[in-house]
């Protein structure tokens, strides 16, 4: 990319690496693609088209004429109901969410994080008197029911072929 001055999409004109920096700060290197609004598949569970809403089973079909007036009359009072709404309350919301993801990076970053950094440092303090503790009254326990297990012999014998009898029960009255 030049040095030289560029302009941008209102026309102002800026230096190209003004510009390139600008467009890292707030988010993207790369140009917004407004086509593709959700590349993340985000909402991939939002079906909304008319033909995942509205389907007439065999059998049941009403006049050609009714079906699209109802395709048409749904599809404009969804897109104007729809665009209204993002008009009205798109930018408010879009700074409530702004706001609160920015709260939440601030809590993240300044309270959670050293919050918990400082809980981990106290922790290996109370791991290390823990960890002796359990090794000066545990461990002889442990190391002496070692000594007697470990005089257990076992001896593998291979059973006789023979015909299977019958258990005896000895509550068979």
């Amino acid at each position: 990319m030049s040095e030289g001055p560029i302009n941008d999409a209102n026309g102002r004109t800026a230096s190209a690496k003004t510009y390139s920096s600008v467009r890292k700060v707030m988010g993207s290197d790369a140009e917004y693609n407004n086509m593709d609004r959700d590349p993340n598949n985000l909402n991939h569970h939002l079906q909304v088209m008319w033909d995942d809403v509205v389907g007439e089973p065999e059998g049941l079909h009403s006049m050609d004429s009714c079906w699209n007036c109802s395709r048409k009359t749904y599809d404009v009072s969804r897109t104007c109901c729809y665009g209204l709404l993002v008009i009205l309350f798109g930018p408010l919301i879009a700074l409530i969410n702004g706001c609160n993801f920015a709260c939440l990076s601030f809590g993240q970053v300044w309270c959670v994080g050293p919050c918990y950094r400082l809980f981990k440092i106290n922790m290996a303090t109370v791991r290390r008197f823990w960890e002796t503790c359990l090794m000066a009254t545990w461990s002889p326990l442990i190391m002496v029911m070692g000594l007697i297990f470990s005089n257990i012999k076992i001896r593998n014998q291979r059973l006789n072929d023979g015909e299977d009898k019958e258990p005896e029960d000895h509550f068979a009255v």
